[in-house]
C-alpha cells in the first residue's frame, strides 16, 4: 500500500566514557595515567534513495537508535565511534519537527541529512594530568546524543502530473503512455494512491508522470481523497488536466479543478498546464475547446480506449517538459519559476548544554559544575552514566551514596 507519511523517533548514540587507567608494567610500579578517550556516538542519517517510491518501509511510531561509542581503555587506546544508522527514504521526502517546521528537504537523489548527531566521547584521565596533578583518578563520561521525533512526508517528484475529476481516464492515459500499470475500472475513485510512470523517448530521454487520485469540489478543504494528495502536485513541472469530454461542459470541468488548485495554494494555479479531452470515441464529433488562458500551453483530443491521439500527446510531452538545465555549483534556488531548492542545509538542534559534567572516579562519580535543581534529572543523568546503587557521588564538598 502506498504510504506518503511516517512518524519516527531517532536517537543518536551516546559518547563512550573516558578511560580511567594507570600504566602498570614490570619495573614501573607507579606509572602515570594512560586512559584513552571514549568514542563518539553514532549518528542517525537519512539518505534519499532514487530506487524507493514511498515510505511504506517505516512503521507507525518506529524507533531508531544508533550505537554508543566505545569506552576509552588503558595504554591511551581511544574507544571506537558508534556505528551510525542510515535510513533510506524516497527522493522528495521532507522532514518536519514536532511543530511542523521544515528542517530538511531531500529533493535530489543521494542527498544526505544528519537527523541526530551522536554525543561526544568523554576524555580519559590521561587528558587531565598536569605537573601539579600527576595522578588524576577521574575521567569524563560521554555525552548523550540527540533524541527527537520526526515526521516524514513525501512529495512526489514528477515532470508532469495528471489531474482531473474522478473517472476522467487519468489512469488509462498513464497506462497508455508509460510503463505504469495502475488499476483501471469504470467507477469513480479507482485510484486511491498516486502512481508514477516512466515515459521513454526514442533518443533515450525519460519523463516521470504522476497519476493523482481524482479531485472533487472542496478537496482543498479536506473533502474527498484529493486533499491527501494535492501536495504531490507541488513539484510537477507541468499539470495535465484530463477531462471526460463526453460528460458535461469541458469548460466547467476545467474551471472546477482550477478553483481547487487555486484554493490549495503553493502556486499550483500558476503552473504551466495542458488540456486533454478524453473519451472522444463516445462523441460523434471531437469538441473544440478554446481557453483564453495563458497558463494553458496546449490542448489535445484523444481516446484512451481506442488509442486515437495518444501517441501525439506522448511525443508532445517531451516538447512541453524540456530537460531541466544543469544546476550551477552552489545554485540551489532554481530560476524562480516555482523551482524548489535541491536540499535545505540543516544543522540539528544541539542537545541542551549542561552546566555540569559527570566524571567517573575510582569510588563512583563526581559532578562538577552547577548540578540541576531537579534531583530526578540529576539521578537520571547519573543512571545513564552508569551509576549503581551504593556508589559514592561527589557534588562539591558533599558526598552521598547513590540509591
Amino acid at each position: 500500500m502506498f504510504s506518503d507519511k511516517a512518524r519516527i523517533h531517532v536517537r543518536a548514540g551516546r559518547g563512550g566514557d573516558g578511560g580511567l587507567s594507570f600504566r602498570r608494567e614490570k619495573h614501573v610500579p607507579r606509572g602515570g595515567p594512560d586512559g584513552g578517550d571514549g568514542g563518539h556516538g553514532g549518528n542517525v542519517v537519512l539518505t534519499a534513495d532514487p530506487d524507493l517510491r514511498d515510505l511504506s518501509a517505516f512503521r507507525s511510531n518506529q524507533r531508531f537508535r544508533a550505537d554508543r561509542g566505545q569506552p576509552g581503555r588503558g595504554q591511551q587506546r581511544h574507544g571506537a565511534s558508534g556505528a551510525e544508522i542510515d535510513l533510506r527514504v524516497p527522493v522528495g521526502t521532507q522532514v518536519l519537527d514536532d511543530s511542523d517546521g521544515l528542517v530538511a528537504d531531500l529533493a535530489t537523489a543521494h542527498a544526505v541529512f544528519v537527523a541526530a548527531r551522536g554525543g561526544a566521547g568523554g576524555r580519559g584521565n590521561k587528558r587531565f594530568a598536569t605537573p601539579t596533578r600527576q595522578t588524576p583518578r577521574f575521567a569524563e563520561t560521554g555525552l548523550p546524543g540527540d533524541e527527537l521525533w520526526l515526521d516524514l512526508r513525501l512529495k512526489l517528484l514528477a515532470d508532469a502530473a495528471l489531474v482531473g475529476l474522478p473517472n476522467a481516464g487519468k489512469s488509462s492515459l498513464l497506462s497508455r503512455i508509460s510503463n505504469a500499470r495502475p488499476k483501471i475500472a469504470e467507477y469513480p475513485f479507482t485510484t486511491l494512491a498516486p502512481v508514477l510512470g516512466t515515459v521513454d523517448a526514442p533518443d533515450g530521454r525519460q519523463l516521470t508522470v504522476a497519476d493523482v487520485p481524482g479531485l472533487i469540489e472542496g478537496a482543498s478543504e479536506g473533502v474527498g481523497l484529493g486533499h491527501e494528495f494535492l501536495a504531490h502536485l507541488e513539484r510537477a513541472r507541468l499539470l495535465v488536466h484530463v477531462i471526460d469530454a463526453a460528460n458535461g461542459d469541458p469548460h466547467d470541468r476545467f474551471r472546477e479543478i482550477d478553483r481547487e488548485l487555486g484554493a490549495y495554494g503553493a502556486g499550483l494555479d500558476e503552473r504551466r498546464q495542458v488540456l486533454v479531452l478524453n473519451k472522444i470515441d463516445l462523441l460523434a464529433k471531437a469538441p473544440e475547446v478554446a481557453l483564453d488562458d495563458p497558463r494553458v500551453v496546449r490542448s489535445f483530443s484523444l481516446s484512451c480506449a481506442t488509442g486515437a491521439g495518444v501517441e501525439a500527446f506522448r511525443r508532445a510531452l517531451f516538447e512541453l517538459c524540456p530537460a531541466a538545465p544543469a544546476a550551477e555549483p552552489g545554485d540551489g534556488d532554481g530560476d524562480g519559476d516555482h523551482e524548489l531548492v535541491d536540499f535545505l542545509v540543516y544543522r540539528p538542534k544541539p542537545a541542551e548544554r549542561r552546566d555540569y559534567r559527570i566524571f567517573r572516579t575510582e569510588r563512583g562519580f563526581r559532578v562538577q559544575g552547577t548540578p540541576p535543581a531537579d534531583e530526578q534529572e540529576l539521578a537520571a543523568a547519573l543512571k545513564t552514566a552508569g551509576a549503581r546503587r551504593g556508589q559514592e557521588i561527589e557534588i562539591g564538598d558533599d558526598v552521598r551514596v547513590y540509591e
